[in-house]
């Protein structure tokens, strides 16, 4: 199969243009010492804290405690559960048995402590479908802290953090819509800044979408799982012999192409199975397979259950995320 595709000129931009959140929630928090804060796990979603004004401690299980002050900005990329707190002892109260008070279906106000030193912060949590998305997520630590002072982009990040503390206080007209998108690209920067300046992004997955040859190809199996591909078309894309490509991409990647490729396309069917109204075989249709038979073989293979039981849990997933 001879293939004419479009020129893939950022493999790891396109990574990063993958993160489109969905899910999100907002909250504007107002808190006076002493108090704490416990957030319970939330599976598969990301936590986004950034201090408009005080400071606080976050602590998180296997990693060191963090001190968060004004322009600082805080992920907790796989759902874990942490702790905000004033200072070192002081107990937490539990997110979701106290009082808050909704704004709209996607922003609320919490208020919590005493009388002593304020702290406001707008916290968020996202979620990401696209399994790109999901697959860079994976690879991030437990915790990633951002100085904005200290970036390179410190003139607009401190203003993008002035804008969403001034609509947080007012929430005018549209004010929820600013703040989310406002959000959207901190997070971003986040992983950006993460990617760049730690040496562990440059090995693995994320090494291989930086590598010329097998990052071009990642991100066309990326953009068109539904293709015939076979190993002879990707190392025709590669520009390599089907040898040398079938080696090349297992050492950077971890696995076979052709493996990497079928993982994808259930990865990118678990996505369809949440986000659209589509029955297993148009599903199966979708990503190129012939029958849905040979699709249910190849899901139960690398996934452990049927389609069908795996469309149930993730749309039940999405259910209770939203009921949060």
């Amino acid at each position: 199969m001879k293939v004419e595709l479009p020129a893939v000129v950022d493999p790891v931009g396109e990574a990063l243009h993958f993160l489109r959140m969905s899910g999100t929630f907002y909250a504007r928090s107002e808190f006076g010492a002493p108090w704490g804060l416990d957030i319970p796990p939330l599976q598969n979603c990301l936590m986004l804290h950034v201090v408009t004004a005080g400071q606080c401690l976050l602590d998180l299980e296997g990693a060191p405690s963090q001190c968060l002050l004004p322009g600082n900005l805080a992920l907790v990329p796989h759902g874990q559960g942490h702790v905000l707190r004033s200072a070192p002892g002081t107990s937490a109260a539990k997110l979701f048995e106290i009082d808050r008070n909704p704004v709209s279906e996607r922003y609320e106000t919490i208020r919590l402590g005493g009388d002593g030193e304020r702290t406001t912060m707008i916290c968020g949590l996202f979620k990401f479908d696209d399994p790109a998305a999901q697959q860079l997520i994976a690879l991030l630590p437990k915790v990633i802290t951002v100085d904005t002072w200290a970036s390179p982009q410190s003139d607009w990040m401190q203003s993008t953090l002035r804008m969403i503390a001034a609509e947080a206080r007012e929430m005018g007209p549209g004010g929820e819509t600013i703040i989310t998108r406002l959000a959207d690209i901190l997070v971003i920067h986040a992983i950006r800044f993460w990617i760049t300046h730690n040496p562990s992004a440059q090995t693995g997955w994320l090494g291989a979408l930086q590598d010329a040859q097998i990052g071009r190809v990642i991100t066309q199996i990326h953009r068109n799982p539904a293709l015939p591909w076979t190993l002879e078309s990707l190392a025709s894309l590669a520009s390599m012999s089907r040898s040398a490509f079938a080696a090349r991409f297992t050492e950077l990647v971890g696995e076979p192409a052709m493996r990497y490729l079928t993982r994808w396309r259930m990865n990118v069917a678990l996505t369809r199975f949440a986000e659209q109204h589509l029955t297993v075989g148009e599903v199966a249709s979708s990503l190129g397979y012939e029958s849905e038979a040979a699709f249910n073989r190849a899901f139960k293979r690398y996934l452990g259950l049927s389609p069908g039981a795996a469309k149930q849990k993730v749309i039940a997933e999405k259910r209770l995320i939203e009921m949060h």
